[in-house]
């Protein structure tokens, strides 16, 4: 028997309109599947239900694949693909398998020889890079920096000096509730001309994408409370 196809689904980034950011062709394809795996099984539930799934949604098997799940387990989550059937992995981070833990389960599938078929669909850090008009060739994704100020401020150095002297664009996220503390740090660290892009909710309506050098954002600090946000850095 052929193994499934792993099928990587995109999902909306917050609350838009599903017509707005996910084509429909890959919402056609997402019906007729009824084997998923997600991070958060409840608001997968919730992107299915506006999709309008073939099946009833108490009738699909949705797994659920975060970051507590054990490499063990990875073998078993695949079980509908060595059955011949189709399966679809969400995220809550937009695409699957980009600063998500459904890698581990795409990286088992191509380990299998497994068929692995990305849809289309919005990525923040990608629309981030797009819009900010910084080095789009050479980039980095590093994800959250640390929590304590001090290591926050050192690994703020080390990725300006890495951006200055590999010509990089060094991109990263913070929680929502503590944009405000990153930002000052941002500005209390970093050189005048260095540039600093900062996406907030990116896709929504509210989305507000800027790119400003320190000294320029010193002058008009953003005000980013609970908005999602993406910081971009290029240091001359």
């Amino acid at each position: 028997m052929a193994a499934g196809t792993l099928y990587l689904i995109p999902t909306t980034l917050g609350e838009s309109a599903l017509a707005a950011v996910i084509p429909q062709d890959v919402q056609q394809r997402v019906r007729t599947l009824e084997y998923f795996v997600a991070e958060n099984p409840k608001t997968a539930r919730a992107y299915l239900k506006q999709v309008g799934m073939a099946r009833p949604l108490q009738e699909l098997h949705i797994a659920t694949l975060d970051e507590h799940t054990a490499e063990a387990a990875i073998a078993g989550l695949a079980a509908p693909l060595r059955a011949g059937h189709d399966l679809g992995v969400m995220s809550e981070a937009g695409c699957p398998g980009i600063a998500d833990p459904g890698a581990k389960l795409v990286l088992y599938a191509q380990r299998q020889g497994m068929r692995v078929v990305p849809l289309v669909g919005p990525s923040s850090i990608l629309l981030a890079l797009m819009a900010s008009g910084l080095e789009g060739q050479r980039f980095t994704f590093h994800g959250y920096l640390p929590v304590a100020d001090a290591e926050r401020l050192k690994a703020l150095r080390d990725l300006e000096k890495q951006s200055r002297r590999l010509k990089q664009t060094q991109i990263f996220i913070e929680t929502p509730y503590r944009n405000g503390r990153l930002v000052q740090s941002i500005l209390d660290i970093c050189a005048a001309d260095t540039l600093l892009c900062i996406a907030a909710e990116v896709s929504l309506a509210t989305e507000d994408i800027r790119t400003m050098t320190v000294a320029q954002w010193k002058k008009a600090p953003p005000r980013l409370e609970r908005r999602p946000s993406l910081f971009l850095l290029l240091a001359h």
